[in-house]
């Protein structure tokens, strides 16, 4: 573990200096993305085009400029007529589909998998995620996630949501919409998106259930979101972000949500260290029900995640929800089947996290793929994460409670190098790269793994991580909270 630490740290020294380089850049130059959307222009010739061909077609641009205004780059105020009310409705169905994956679905599943002592303590986290993430969406993180800014990371231009705006006129209705969901209302893009920023760090309380202080857990979760996630968000998402601009594919989060949990997991098992008792002790799930049933939830859920990162009721979205489906079916049975051949027995949570780990893998791949994408990567996500949670965990001693990394981590990797196989330019619009998409995952387990390696010991010297040896005994439900479950 020391080695892969230091290798983590010496990684993230060159990918800092690439940063900063970025950012020198983004000082001494105005961003692309930073210019009035009037100074775009909407011909289709590629910026490497001949400057005869641009002068040969400027009075045919000029005459079909009011036919196709130029694209924005900006959060803008449009009229109301221009909102689709079926892109509308299905993302606010999304949002809602979303949040449930969340609340009540991680919260579930994850309650299920631990001892009954500490299952209160477990819903807790998940809920209060939902509610401090909430909170830091509205005040900043929504901004400097998704507002032109640097490559490296937006603007302050919505702080506080300042600028978002609905204004119901007695002629005419005026509301601001994202450069990035020209057809629905930028709230509802804003709630969408906050609803990710909600499940992400959420994902990570599965790596150390059992063992974390509430009040640390808090304080993490809130540095985090701010100078992990929304950078990260940026980058991906971001048209003029670092990963972005170099091509890298993720169509529902893939890097952004589950390897950037995944990882921050992992170093969340490395700094506080096993639970007491573990490899000596049973720590069997209570309550499997619970855990299917949440499962459950997430698979529903699941479908605003991936088909709904489509932003419009299309048929991209149709596409998405159909690999989605396909490729978590094949990923549940192909862990189902490694287990049962390994151990003898197939199991509920066997097949439940086979499920979750199709639903992780698919999720970069989901707008970019076919049907044979998703079968490919559902079988290879099931199998690898199986042998993840159980060979790889126990190779090299760490204590991911719930398997954080080793179905969100490595499903999130495995998705995210597969998109740059089984992309298909006809669907996603883009032809996949295998070293691209590398270049991708590396980024992000370097940059999260670092900074959340380095956030969680300085929480540590300055509050403490870990409950002690006699609360985690007792059960944190009572130590923690004063309540328990009969």
């Amino acid at each position: 573990m020391r080695k892969f630490l230091m290798l983590l740290m010496l990684a993230g020294a060159l990918i800092g200096a690439n940063v900063g380089t970025a950012l020198a850049q983004d000082a001494s130059a105005p961003s692309a993305a930073s210019a009035p959307a009037a100074s775009d222009t909407s011909s289709s010739t590629p910026a490497s085009a001949p400057a005869s061909a641009n002068t040969a077609m400027a009075s045919s641009a000029e005459a079909a400029s009011d036919a196709a205004p130029a694209a924005l780059t900006e959060p803008t105020m449009v009229d109301s007529s221009k909102i689709s009310s079926g892109d509308t409705a299905w993302m606010l169905t999304s949002v809602a589909l979303v949040l449930f994956m969340t609340i009540p679905g991680l919260a579930l599943f994850y309650a299920g998998m631990v001892r009954k002592k500490n299952m209160l303590a477990t819903v807790i986290q998940s809920f209060a995620i939902c509610c401090l993430v909430t909170i830091l969406w509205t005040v900043v993180g929504y901004s400097i996630a998704f507002t032109p800014g640097g490559s490296f990371i937006g603007g302050f231009s919505r702080v506080f949501l300042h600028g978002m705006a609905y204004i119901k006129g007695d002629k005419a209705t005026t509301l601001t919409v994202s450069h990035l969901a020209t057809t629905i209302p930028e709230s509802v893009y804003f709630s969408f998106q906050l609803t990710f920023a909600i499940i992400t760090p959420a994902l990570i309380t599965g790596a150390f259930a059992d063992r974390m202080k509430f009040s640390a857990m808090l304080v993490f979760m809130t540095l985090w979101s701010l100078i992990v996630y929304s950078p990260i968000a940026h980058m991906v998402w971001e048209p003029t972000g670092w990963l972005a601009s170099a091509g890298v594919l993720d169509f529902a989060g893939g890097t952004v949500v589950h390897i950037n949990a995944g990882i921050a997991g992992l170093m969340c098992c490395l700094v506080l260290g096993k639970r007491v008792g573990y490899g000596r002790e049973v720590m069997a799930p209570h309550n499997l029900v619970l855990s299917l049933i949440g499962a459950s939830m997430l698979w529903v859920g699941w479908f605003g995640f991936n088909a709904g990162s489509a932003v419009a009721a299309d048929g991209r979205a149709g596409s998405a929800m159909l690999t989605t489906q396909i490729a978590t079916a094949f990923a549940a049975f192909g862990w189902m089947f490694a287990e049962w051949i390994n151990k003898g027995k197939p199991s509920v949570l066997g097949i439940i996290s086979g499920a979750v780990a199709g639903l992780v893998a698919v999720t970069p791949a989901s707008g970019f793929v076919g049907v044979t994408g998703a079968v490919a990567i559902g079988i290879v996500a099931g199998v690898v994460c199986f042998w993840s949670a159980t060979w790889l965990k126990h190779k090299f001693g760490y204590d991911d409670s719930l398997d954080a990394f080793g179905v969100h981590g490595m499903g999130g990797i495995i998705g995210a190098l597969l998109t740059g196989v089984f992309a298909v330019k006809d669907i996603g619009g883009f032809d996949g790269s295998v070293f691209v998409q590398a270049k991708g995952v590396i980024i992000t387990l370097v940059y999260s793994g670092v900074v959340s390696f380095v956030l969680l010991k300085v929480i540590d010297m300055v509050m403490g991580l870990r409950v002690t040896e006699e609360q985690e005994r007792e059960g944190l439900d009572v130590t923690l909270h004063g309540e328990h479950v009969e």
